[in-house]
Formats: structure tokens, sequence, C-alpha cells
């Protein structure tokens, strides 16, 4: 079979072009044609707006918008079977001229303008940008050991037992190293998590010199992990099996653990990879709207479970994906770096069912053929979205595995920063935190609010109602592991929901408490309630926690979550009658010497605020807002100065508003920086503008869609000179930005939607492993009244939800 890759084509084909009329048709479109430099992003193996690419077209020319600017495009398009690799590549490339369709082949250096072929040139020549953006996304390929070839063994009758390992040196049998020269058994290197060994196998090289040592555990038909001392880094042997036959290890029929046991012998029969993943049941696949899973890219499982529950929102929903054409019409030139265009496009993929078709009949029978009778769910790939809104995270930005929490607190405050207009989906969260503070020598008291986004609740492992398994089970398989016996059947923690209710609804003391009364420290005691009920409450099991050795630790627990969930008794009550408030009065701030110089000359622009710092703070469980005024009144001088200053004002009022700040506009665009359609440019920017003879709309709106760049502006209004067709619409935008700074004389509280706190569960994501560092994520959404589990690309009924072990549950308001 033959398959042809068009770049620069139209599907179904465009109109062909008399020579002579070309150099007419260019001159409009020359001032818009850059060439791409060195650095710059060339988008060309996926739409922009879409998950079409070269190997998937799901959607017809007019499925999507038209771009306002859309004058001339990179198409890829190749309409084979790609479920075969009985195929030639072969690439075609055309220029196409929007929106009349015409095709011009290339090369066609003869016909063309210099500047149009050295532009073709350089986006044909072009890599992806995730080839250069992700090469720590792969492991690179390990060299090959420079002693593999001629290594000495020695005939010194060592064999190696398949089981019962441990270390010549010590009494350590995990991380265990056998040298390759002599078959000594020694232990590896210590690590920082207390893992690891003695160090006694790099210890025998120093004395011997003997260079390769191969894991064991690690030993499988297809490889084993090798290390050269003498190299300093893993490598690879090429005569590995003979290497391993030499001290009688058959490497065909090896099957590596790290303790010599078989997987099956050790691994628990109801593990909670099973029970979560819904192992040993056929399920059903799930195709159409709303049923498109998300590929892996590797440790990305936290983002595609948290934004498979976001777009099962109704508000999410439209505030997006409702409003795909106007957003994709004013995205900015570099629709990539968009966060609105972005987040409209993992909607629109993921709700629409472009890209979640069965398969065909044709298929169906060649799977058959091959007995590979297993419907393929490809999904799409959240590239693009994950590189923009994690690139300003340093955890979230990296290949490894991160909280599913901390992803949907860092979702949150994208949405805050880059929402539309007074649209912003993320208030169904959105709900206030009655915090009443006691002193425990006065006993005046303080209320506070301050606002958040979802409900941390406490596992109470001391109501766990089978202790006597647990402690039997405990006994069993510690008796196990000292005998090398498969471990018992595990015996989880049954914890009831109510236990867990009630721990959130307990006293905490607060240790250094400072007393407004007293004038000093103090002991105090804090409980919380609900100010307001949010329309959508998210309640996050807190299965995390670090032990005496800092080591992170999972609860390994089952916890009987309601459907129906009834948290009305938990609603804030004020200031009772009897209680005496503590005095007004703010703590003295403590500020390092040598920060207070820059703290005194240097209050930033809200814009300018370190996103970062921000973050760490977010992720201390801090609301946004109260993170954000922390950074910007220390100076943009590091979390840890910021965190001073929340520790000394978190018990004032107006703790957790929104940071407004005279001159800078209304809370809503100045403080989040926005590059929505809201936030308003200097006047003195679009002053330049207008003066050069262009409407005031057109520079407000070009502005607004280059981040207030003054040279990318006067670039954006000679790319869209039919902007004026839509005037009006923007106009009433610029109206409700001016209303915007209107508003700053005039403060509004938080946004919340207050109503009952009856609520029904709806989704639910699940963790496992045994901290948030590694293990796997999956999600269950209950859609047309049945459960579906989506574990990455796979999405399927769900049989058996396992509502008692999951990790965040989303509960939407039942309508009083």
């Amino acid at each position: 079979m033959q398959r042809r890759g068009a770049l620069f084509s139209v599907p179904g084909g465009g109109r062909k072009m008399a020579a002579g009329d070309l150099g007419e048709l260019l001159v409009p479109h020359m001032p818009t044609i850059r060439v791409p430099r060195s650095g710059d992003r060339v988008y060309k193996n996926e739409c922009a707006f879409s998950y079409d690419s070269p190997k998937v077209r799901a959607a017809s020319a007019g499925a999507l918008p038209k771009r306002r600017n859309s004058k001339l495009f990179l198409d890829l398009d190749m309409d084979d079977d790609l479920n075969s690799d009985d195929y030639e590549y072969e690439d075609e490339a055309k220029l196409v001229i929007f929106p009349d369709h015409y095709e011009i082949a290339l090369p066609n250096i003869e016909e063309l303008p210099a500047l149009v072929t050295i532009a073709c040139d350089a986006v044909l020549s072009s890599k992806s940008p995730y080839t250069k953006q992700d090469p720590d996304t792969w492991e690179n390929e390990l060299p090959v050991s420079k002693y593999a070839n001629n290594l000495a063994q020695l005939d010194n009758g060592v064999r190696i037992p398949p089981s019962g390992w441990k270390c010549a040196r010590c009494d350590l049998r995990e991380n265990l190293w056998l040298n390759l020269t002599d078959g000594s058994v020694l232990c590896g290197k210590w690590f920082f998590d207390s893992s690891g060994g003695n160090g006694h196998a790099l210890e025998h090289f120093r004395d011997m010199g003997y260079p390769l040592a191969v894991k064991l555990g690690t030993i499988t038909p297809d490889g084993a992990d090798v290390y050269s001392f003498q190299e300093e880094g893993p490598v690879l042997d090429p005569h590995l099996a003979k290497h391993l036959a030499h001290f009688g290890i058959d490497m065909l029929h090896t099957n590596g653990t790290e303790n010599g046991l078989r997987d099956n012998d050790i691994k628990p029969r109801v593990s909670e990879w099973e029970v979560i993943q819904e192992s040993g049941t056929k399920l059903k696949p799930m195709y159409g709207p709303g049923y498109t899973g998300l590929k892996n890219l590797g440790n990305s499982c936290y983002l595609s479970s948290v934004m498979q529950a976001i777009f099962s929102i109704p508000e999410f929903q439209r505030a997006y994906v409702g409003n795909l054409p106007r957003i994709f019409d004013y995205s900015p030139l570099d629709p990539t770096q968009d966060f609105n265009t972005q987040m409209t496009k993992l909607g629109h993929g993921l709700l629409s069912g472009q890209y979640s078709k069965p398969p065909v009949k044709s298929e169906l029978i060649e799977q058959v053929m091959k007995e590979e009778h297993k419907p393929q769910q490809n999904g799409i790939s959240p590239r693009m979205f994950k590189a923009f809104v994690s690139k300003s995270h340093p955890e979230f930005s990296s290949n490894r595995q991160q909280d599913a929490q901390e992803f949907f607190l860092h979702l949150v405050n994208l949405v805050e920063r880059n929402r539309i207009g007074s649209e912003n989906p993320s208030d169904v969260f959105r709900f206030l935190v009655e915090e009443r503070i006691q002193c425990c020598q006065t006993r005046k008291v303080r209320y506070t609010e301050r606002v958040d986004y979802l409900m941390q609740l406490p596992v109470a492992m001391e109501a766990a109602t089978n202790k006597d398994e647990l402690i039997a089970y405990e006994l069993m398989r510690r008796e196990a592991e000292a005998n090398r016996r498969p471990l018992p059947e595990l015996v989880r923690a049954k914890i009831p929901f109510s236990a867990c209710l009630q721990a959130f609804a307990e006293p905490d003391n607060v240790d250094d408490f400072w007393s407004s009364a007293l004038q000093a420290k103090s002991a105090g005691v804090k409980t919380s309630r609900f100010a307001s009920f949010p329309e959508y409450l998210v309640v996050q099991i807190k299965k995390f926690t670090f032990g005496l050795d800092w080591v992170p630790r999972k609860f390994d627990v089952s916890i009987d979550m309601p459907d129906l969930l009834d948290i009305s008794h938990l609603r804030a009550r004020g200031l009772q009658p009897g209680e005496e408030e503590l005095p007004d009065i703010s703590p003295p701030i403590v500020i390092p010497d040598d920060s207070k110089d820059r703290l005194m000359n240097q209050l930033i622009d809200p814009s300018d605020i370190d996103e970062s710092s921000v973050m760490q703070l977010a992720e201390m469980g801090f609301p946004l807002e109260a993170c954000r005024k922390a950074v910007y009144f220390t100076g943009n001088t590091g979390a840890e100065v910021a965190f001073n200053w929340i520790i000394v004002h978190m018990e004032e009022p107006d703790f957790a508003e929104p940071l407004a700040i005279p001159g800078y506009g209304g809370a809503g665009a100045s403080v989040y920086g926005a590059t929505g359609l809201d936030n308003q440019p200097p006047e003195e920017i679009v002053a330049i503008i207008t003066s050069m003879g262009f409407q005031r709309n057109q520079a407000v709106q070009a502005l607004r869609a280059t981040n207030h760049n003054l040279e990318r502006a006067l670039d954006w209004i000679f790319s869209h000179p039919e902007f004026e067709e839509d005037s009006d619409f923007m106009i009433e935008m610029e109206n409700n930005a001016n209303a915007n700074i209107m508003s700053e004389a005039k403060p509004e509280g938080p946004r919340v939607k207050d109503g009952s706190g009856m609520y029904e569960l709806f989704a639910f994501i699940s963790h496992m492993g045994t901290s948030t560092m590694s293990g796997h994520y999956v999600c269950h959404i209950k859609k047309e009244g049945r459960w579906v589990i989506y574990n990455d690309h796979k999405v399927c009924a769900s049989e058996r939800p396992p509502k008692d072990l999951g990790y965040m549950y989303f509960y939407r308001r039942i309508p009083s």
C-alpha cells in the first residue's frame, strides 16, 4: 500500500491556477509571511486547534470554525489504513492560499517569490517542538560497555541460586549486585529514602578492579540492569546471557523480582492495582462523545484523570467548548501559548466524539484473522496542553509522577488567571471556610473567612472496624517475609466515612499562636466550618503522609464513601452569644534585615508576580489569593519570606480576598495578569496605535491578543484586516473591561455560589502506588446513569467501581 503525506494540502483537493496569476495572488499576503527563526516553534505534527495529525484526521474541513486570519495553512493529510504496516511513505508538499483553496506544488523556485520559498523550506526542514523541548522525557540509549567483549570471568565454581541472596559482607537482602567477574553478591549504594545498601559492591571494585555487575532481581529474557564501575554508569552488555550462564543463571528462563520470588507469589490477590483497574473483568469499550481517552505521555495520568473529571462538568463544557468559535476566532498569533485556546482544544477533543469511534468492520476482521481481537482505543495526546500548563511549574514540567490534587489546584489557578470576561467556571468549586480560633488562656475568639476549592478529609485510622484482622495480618505478613514465603491475602483497614467527617470537624491545636489579647504567643484551638457550600464539592482523602524517617507513605484503606452526602451540619454559625472577640491587633512583622531595603523600594507590578513561589505556597494548602498577596507584598523575594508574611497575616479578615492595587485595573484583570479578552491594555500604548489611523477597538483587541506587545499588536492588526466586521463584539468587551476598572473603587467579596449542603457523587480519581511520586491514576465518572472507567487511552463501562479506594471525590449539589 502506498501512503501519501501532503503538506499544504486541502481536503478534497483545490483549484489549479495559471502561473501568470501567481504573483498577483500572493501580493496581499506577502506582509504576513515570516521566515521561522532559530528557536521558533513550528507545529506541523498536530493541529494547534484540534487533534488532527498526519495519522489522524477526524474532522472534515468544516468541522471547526474558520480562523479570521486564515490565509495560508499547513495541513498534513494521510487517509490510509493505519492499522497496516505494509505501505510506502511518500511526502508531497503544496502551498495553499485560503479561502479559495488555490494549490501550488512545491518546490516551485521559478514561480514563487524568494521569501515564500525560503519560508516554506524553513517550515519543512524544522523539527517538531516536542523533539526539542522533551529531550529528557525518554532515557538516552545506554552505551555498550567497552569491557563486555573481553570480560574476564574466574573459573572458581561459583553458582548463583535462584533465590535467598544475601550480601557477602553484611546482612542486606535487597539491592544486591552480582559481579560478573568473580560471582560475588554485594549490596549497592545507599539512597536518600533509606533504601539501597552499604556500598559493598563499589568497595569490592576498588579492591579487585572487576568492572561489571548486574542487579539481581532485574534479570529477564529481555535483559537486566548492568553497571560499569570503571565507566561510572549503567551500560549494555551484549554478551550478558553468556556471562550469566557462567554462574549458572539461565537468562532466557528467568523472571526477575527483587527478592527472588515470582511476581505471582508475592503480589496480594486483592492488590490496589487490580481492584481499582478492575483487572480480571472483561470491560466493554465505550465510544462516542464524552468517551475519548488520553494517551499517557509518561507519568501524565494525574493530568488525564483530573481533566476527564473537569470536562464532565457542564460549566466547564459551556465556558470552553460552548465558546469554541469565539475563543478560536480571537486566539493570539501563537495559539499553542494561549491557555483558553488549549483548554478549548482539549475539551472539544474529549467531548466531540471525533476521536473516539468504534473500529470499522474491516479492522475487526483483520484483528480476528491475526487472533488479536482486542478493540483498539487510541485516544488523543495531551502533549500540547501539558507543555503549556506545566511550563511555569518545575514539577509538572518534568516527566515524574505528580499529585493529582496539586495539579487540580494548579489548574484552578490557571483558570482564574485566564478567565474570559465575567465567566469563571472554577467558581463552581469555590467556597468560604469560616475558621474559629480560640485563645486557650483568655478564652476569647476570632472568626475569619478564607476561600478554598476542596475539602481535605483526614483518615481516622483509630476508627478502623477490623482492628483484630489487621493485627493478625501484620503478624502473618512479617512471618512470611522472614521465611520468604508467599504473602497472605491483603487485609485493608476499613474506615467509616462518618469517622473521617468527625475528624474533620474536631478542633485542632494551634501551637505558637499569637494572641492579640495577651500581646504574646499562646496555645490556641481552631475549628473549621463551611461559610458557604460550593456547587461542586471536591473531597480529597488525606492518604499520604511522611513517616518519622521522612519517607513518604500512604494509608491503604477502604472508606465507605457515600453516593449521597449531607454536610449541612457543618454550616458555619458565626459569633455565638456569650463569646468575646479577640482585639483586632496585628502582630509585629518580622522581616529579614537583608530584605528590608528591597521591600521598601520594590513593590512589583501584579502581572510580574513569581508564579513558582505562588504555587509552592498554594501546594501547602494556603488560598491562592493569599499566596499572591504574600509574594506581591514581599517583593518577589522568594517563597520563604512570603511564607513568613502568610503566618503573620493569616488571621486577618481579608487574608484570602483578591489583591487589589490602585492603578492596576480591576481585580479580575490586573491581579491575575489575564491574557484573555478582558485584560485592559495601557492607554499610552492604545494612543500610539490609534495615532497611526487605526480604530480604538482594533488597537485594544490587538494588544489583548498579544499580551500588550506593541510590535506584535501591529502585526496582529495587519493579519486581521476583516476585524472591523465584528467591532460591535469588541466594543462590548471593552465596555466590560472598563466596568472592571470602575469596580476597583467598590471591591466585591469573594465569588461563591452558596446553596444546600446535599450532594451526589458523580466522579472520583483513584491512585495506585505507595506515594504521589510514583504509581498510577485512573478516573471513574458516572455518565448516563452508569459508571465509566477512564484509564489513560482506555475508556470502558465499569463493572465494579471501587468507590471505597478513591483519592479525590467529585460531588454535585442536589437542588433543594
